[in-house]
């Protein structure tokens, strides 16, 4: 509402006046509802402020008629609204239109994301989590957009790290206890051959030998490859259902080994290849060069990611593809994007990037082991959550489902409310806490305000608007009618830490308004009031909480 209101002040003084680079903004200080700085339009049309100032002022009084007063101070018109008027267009609308509130319409374009994407034969870490989750609530955000969005899951399934696990599993693998915890088997091989790989280095160019026959096809390393392939996504199936992630696509690097020599062959035709110390690169400028093959023939995962490129982009048609990976990959893309350039192709590629998860300050290693498994680490919160919710609440129904949606939430948002390019430490304890910048805090707001509802009706025709006058009350109603502008905020910058700290911002006013006012009181039309109030403030919470992936709850 607050989004479209700016639009409106723009369109009408760029159509009354021709000004067309007006800014109007919400201000960070101060009482207005608005404002617009004028300090830029006066020395571009050479005009004193205040004339500038009355020009403005008297077109928007004039169409706007939401707008209750204008005033002049420090260099900025500043725009008061007709908080009533206003409260009741912004209530209607969320109460009209429920969880489809800021919802656009669809746009015809299609953006592909590229998340998750872990390396099977591992167990799926806390260090995975970033990606998944970042990239799942990215892929929520464009589609409350009005985007068609093709969520891939581009498994690490093919590299030489399959030689070393090839290598290991022949050298100390047991079937046996192989099939009792497959990933975690395969994982502790893995970290196996790091160690022994120390002493004796020798075992990397058995790695190296070994994925080369399995490249060409061998049958004894293609079964094994198989087998482990089948395993890991099994197993990773079951953690995306439990955290609620959804890909149109699971299409490994693997599914691109008879596309490359297609794109070889075009880097070729276009005359980009070049030889150097026996290995085929694509030379770059102000950057070293793109890798295609190595001195011994064998593929490398820069070749795969560009026959990718081009094979969603023939499959989908995209306006724009996103790759949700760590800050570490940001050389690979900007040869990516380069080299797509070269070849001549106008892609929108964008790297949406982020830091580490440590544990006690010390990033995570699958090499070293030290990398904590997710599904352990989720039940931990789960069984800490469920010890909670027994002491709050011992008679509540269906406690197990609702420790799993309040552990899971809680490690999400916990991740989710950083700045995605920033490293940030794992610490339990504090994520599930029920106050403060955490996922239970927010869940527990949307609950109690659901504990007034279930037992209320609300008269949307019996209200008293003089309430929305009063500024706590106003408060609230300009932070619900900010929704749309904060998820095209978090939208581009893909960032849904901006959801986060809107919905942190949502409760704590929330709260603070619950803590000042009585929402049943005898007053009919003030109870009304408060009930329609906190009815959007629940739908804007719930709405919210979905676009990072977590579920809301009715009880906890």
């Amino acid at each position: 509402m607050l989004n479209s209101l700016k639009d409106d002040i723009k369109l009408i003084i760029k159509d009354k006046l021709g000004i067309g680079n007006v800014i109007v903004e919400e201000p960070k200080k101060g009482d207005s509802d608005l404002s617009i700085p004028l300090f830029s339009l006066s020395k571009e049309m050479n005009k004193p402020l205040n004339d500038i100032y009355s020009l403005l002022k008297d077109v928007i009084l004039e169409n706007i008629k939401i707008v209750e007063r204008i005033e002049f101070l420090s260099g900025f018109l500043n725009i008061y609204l007709d908080r009533v008027v206003f409260s009741r267009l912004v209530l209607d609308e969320i109460r009209n239109k429920g969880l489809d509130y800021a919802t656009k319409q669809n746009n015809n374009k299609t953006v592909v994301i590229d998340y998750s994407s872990p390396n099977i034969a591992k167990s799926f870490s806390v260090g995975h989590l970033r990606s998944t989750m970042i990239g799942n609530s990215i892929k929520r955000i464009y589609e409350k957009e009005g985007y068609d969005v093709v969520g891939i899951n581009h498994l690490g399934d093919w590299g030489t790290q399959f030689g070393k696990m090839i290598v290991a599993y022949q050298r100390w693998g047991d079937i046996e206890t192989i099939k009792k915890d497959p990933t975690v088997e395969l994982q502790k091989l893995y970290v196996k051959f790091h160690e022994e790989a120390l002493i004796d280095p020798s075992l990397e160019d058995e790695a190296r030998m070994a994925f080369k026959k399995l490249e060409n096809n061998d049958e004894v390393e293609r079964k094994l490859w198989e087998w482990i392939r089948e395993v890991s996504i099994a197993d990773l199936d079951i953690m995306y259902e439990r955290l609620g992630v959804v890909f149109e696509s699971n299409v490994g690097e693997a599914f691109f080994n008879d596309k490359m020599d297609a794109v070889i062959d075009e880097l070729d035709s276009k005359g980009l290849l070049k030889i150097d110390q026996g290995a085929t690169i694509v030379e770059l400028i102000g950057m070293p060069p793109a890798l295609i093959k190595k001195s011994d023939g064998t593929s490398l995962y820069f070749t795969r990611d560009l026959a990718a490129l081009l094979y969603r982009y023939q499959t989908y048609h995209f306006s724009k593809i996103i790759y949700v990976v760590g800050n570490e990959q940001k050389l690979h893309f900007e040869q990516l994007k380069a080299v797509t350039k070269l070849m001549g192709y106008d892609f929108d590629i964008e790297h949406v990037n982020f830091g580490l998860v440590l544990s006690n300050g010390k990033k995570m290693s699958t090499r070293t082991g030290n990398n904590a498994k997710l599904s352990n680490v989720i039940d931990q919160a789960v069984t800490l959550a469920y010890e909670a919710i027994v002491e709050k609440n011992p008679n509540l129904e269906n406690k197990k489902e609702v420790a799993e949606a309040v552990g899971i939430g809680a490690i999400i948002f916990n991740d989710l409310k950083n700045e995605r390019h920033l490293d940030y430490d794992f610490n339990i304890e504090n994520m599930l806490r029920f106050e403060g910048q955490t996922g239970p805090y927010l869940q527990y707001s949307a609950v109690r305000i659901n504990s007034i509802l279930e037992s209320e009706e609300v008269d949307i025709n019996n209200l008293d608007d003089s309430c929305f006058k009063l500024d706590h009350y106003f408060e609230i109603v300009k932070i619900l009618s900010q929704l749309s502008s904060v998820i095209d905020r978090a939208m581009n910058t893909n960032s849904p830490s901006v959801i986060a700290r809107y919905l942190l911002l949502l409760s704590q006013a929330f709260n603070h308004f619950y803590g000042k006012e009585k929402i049943i009181v005898e007053d009919i039309k003030i109870k009304n009031t408060n009930l329609l109030l906190i009815s959007c403030v629940r739908t804007v919470i719930r709405s919210g909480l979905s676009l990072l992936g977590i579920k809301p709850l009715n009880k906890m």
